[in-house]
């Protein structure tokens, strides 16, 4: 076995071992006297930068496919998809993040944990705010927020929270959840694995046919790799980078403090009591289930020991002034 060297004094990057030792979720102690290491944050840039350039790689630009092009999916690269009309038209010219930066930023994930947080004056008090997979934040505002500047779109939303578009209720619904993102930019990872293909041209002829106000941003075909890649060299042995993961390391490139709520992948809470997968749906998952792509609670240990080293804030319950 080769002989690791790892260095993980104050100012470098989280290290996690590989182990699968029960994880202890209490952040508690380090949350109450939490400050940030800006000194950490930019070295974490900086080693990302070293894989991946999130301005560049969060879409693929208009100049570099054209109408007709065949694209192997990432993860089944004997499946291709054919660059549609409809997907090129939405393609963006420049990226959407080009010379942005922003001092701080929120990273919305969807855990039933943020149901009573009061979180949402906070998140919405950030200069940006990524959520993700089209979660729903009205009648959750008080908890989720409501300002959107960034939303992720799997496929597969379609399918679990609109039904396929099976009717016009359905159509409406999505319709509606669309206009409310008024000037977001929506990040449809339409590369990533076949079977989703479908469901990304309806979501495309929509926004083209409604004259929907988003900005359209598909990932590129070697984002998922690189992020893997970063992560896997400093330890964190990841299967497939979950989405909030994948926005957290998009994000070091142009937020200076990163804040995180709603990531929690167990189904007990601080105080033990039972957290829905989702806030918005009644979903039952398993977290560590051997059959999901995702090793959450892996994650979420890497992301724990970033905030206790002050690389990113991790709030897992009530936020401050939440009454």
């Amino acid at each position: 076995s080769r002989a690791e060297v790892v260095i993980n004094d104050s100012s470098s990057p989280a290290v996690v071992d590989r182990s699968n030792e029960s994880i202890k979720h209490d952040i508690k102690p380090a949350s109450s006297k939490w400050r940030h290491n800006q000194t950490l944050s930019l070295k974490i840039r900086k080693q990302i930068l070293k894989f991946l350039d999130a301005e560049k790689d969060i879409s693929v630009l208009k100049g570099t496919l054209k109408p007709g092009d065949i694209i192997h999916y990432v993860f089944d690269r004997d499946s291709t998809m054919n660059v549609s009309q409809n997907l090129y038209e939405l393609l963006p010219r420049t990226s959407p993040l080009k010379g942005k930066q922003f001092p701080s930023c929120a990273i919305v994930g969807n855990s039933g944990v943020l149901l009573s947080s009061g979180c949402g004056p906070e998140i919405d008090a950030h200069s940006f705010v990524i959520r993700c997979n089209l979660a729903p934040v009205q009648e959750y505002s008080q908890d989720v927020g409501m300002k959107t500047d960034l939303v992720t779109m799997n496929p597969s939303v379609i399918q679990r929270a609109f039904e396929d578009l099976v009717n016009e209720t359905w159509r409406e619904k999505l319709l509606q959840r669309l206009h409310s993102l008024n000037g977001s930019i929506l990040w449809i990872p339409a590369f990533m694995a076949k079977g989703g293909k479908e469901r990304v041209e309806w979501v495309n002829e929509l926004i083209l046919k409604h004259r929907i106000n988003v900005r359209t941003a598909y990932p590129s075909l070697r984002l998922l790799h690189a992020v893997r890649g970063y992560w896997l060299t400093n330890k964190v042995h990841i299967k497939r980078p979950t989405t909030g993961l994948l926005m957290y390391t998009l994000a070091t490139r142009f937020c200076n403090r990163i804040h995180l709520y709603g990531f929690w992948p167990f189904p007990l809470d601080q105080n033990q009591h039972p957290v829905k997968y989702h806030y918005y749906d009644s979903l039952k998952y398993g977290y560590t289930s051997q059959a999901s792509p995702h090793t959450m609670p892996l994650e979420f240990k890497a992301l724990k020991t970033l905030h206790q080293q002050g690389a990113l804030k991790l709030t897992v319950g009530e936020c401050d002034g939440a009454t």
